[in-house]
This record gives C-alpha cells, structure tokens and sequence, in this order.
C-alpha cells in the first residue's frame, strides 16, 4: 500500500511511557522506504495541537498532536481513514517548523 503525506490512518504506535503498543488514528507527514512518519491524533479535544474536526473527515472531533511524531513501517498502518485537504497540511506543517524555529531560543 502506498501512503501519502495528508493520509489519516490506522498505525500501531508504542508510546515511550509503557512497552504497550497501541492502535491509534495519525496523519501520514512523509513516507520514504518503507518507513512511515507520522502525528499522533487524539479525541481529547483539550490537547495541544492541530483541530481535526468531524466535517474534515474525523471520526470525532479530534486534535492533531505535533509532539507526537512517530516513525513506523508500513505494516503497522493497517488502513486509510481519509485525505486531509493541503490546507490543513499546510497548517500541520507550519505548526511544526514554528516548534522547530522555538528550539534554538
């Protein structure tokens, strides 16, 4: 299956508190051989991050969490939810490099 950046998908992620690996909604940044980057996504609407909102195409209104990057194969993505539109990977995009830029102040 190929991935492309902006796809909502069903990953197995291990978070870096518990060895649990868990299944979990993300957004696909970039894929290059074989390996697959990714946001995490939460339901928890209190959460820092990127609104990812029912009529965008999420399960529920949901947030986009920028400080939870992971890096997974392809055989840990077992679907494709939906596409985000390019400008909300434009906003997911220009939330990350604003992070980035904040670690060298």
């Amino acid at each position: 299956m190929k991935f492309n950046s902006g796809d909502v998908v069903i990953a197995k992620v291990q978070f870096t508190d518990t060895f649990e690996i868990k299944t979990r909604p993300a957004v696909v940044l970039f894929e290059e051989l074989g390996n697959i980057v990714i946001a995490g996504i939460t339901s928890n609407k209190h959460m820092d991050g990127i609104p990812f909102l029912k009529s965008e195409g999420a399960v529920k209104d949901s947030v986009i969490k920028l400080n939870y990057i992971f890096t997974v194969s392809e055989n840990m993505i077992s679907r494709i939810i939906t596409r985000l539109s390019s400008e909300k990977q434009k906003e997911i995009y220009s939330g990350i490099l604003k992070k980035l830029r904040n670690l060298n102040e």
